[in-house]
């Protein structure tokens, strides 16, 4: 929301419970997303928990699931919602991992300051002392074999059609 004025579209405009949670640290555009609600021009709803379990499993399947918030699952959930309602819905964000995730649902997205991303990454996760690879999704943090910490590389990458 930080780079967003709901003012400047003519579209319905929607948004989920957490975002507005997000905003607290950020006067201006906490009151720039309260005005926006009480005029009407920017409208509230949580998505059905069953959408939130698909943008979970598509983040999952990506390897993104550990850098998204429940709020980011939220956002995922309702643009897929809306979408099966028969609208258009158009995600603005900056963030790169909702973006990704997006994508592999078929959503469409659009970057306020940045260029967005060029490629849909499928992540794997991967020991950097010695090298044993695990599957995105695993939670262990730690290497099985040796301790270290595990990290996250790109596995593949798809070309983000727009």
């Amino acid at each position: 929301m930080a780079g967003f004025d709901p003012f400047s579209l003519g579209e319905e405009q929607y948004t989920v419970p957490g975002v507005r949670r997000e905003l607290s640290g950020n006067p201006v555009t906490l009151m720039r997303f309260r005005i926006a609600v009480e005029n009407g021009k920017l409208k509230i709803r949580k998505p059905k928990r069953n959408l939130i379990d698909e943008a979970k499993l598509s983040a999952m399947f990506l390897g993104d699931a550990s850098s998204l918030s429940k709020t980011d699952f939220h956002v995922l959930a309702l643009a897929l919602e809306l979408k099966r309602q028969g609208f258009l819905p158009l995600i603005a964000t900056d963030d790169y991992s909702i973006q990704n995730v997006a994508d592999q649902m078929n959503m469409e997205f659009a970057s306020l300051a940045t260029f967005g991303i060029r490629f849909r990454l499928h992540w794997i996760k991967y020991c950097p002392a010695c090298f044993k690879k695990y599957p995105a999704n695993d939670n262990s943090g730690r290497c099985e074999v040796c301790g270290a910490k595990l990290k996250r590389k790109p596995y593949s990458k798809h070309l983000v059609e727009r």
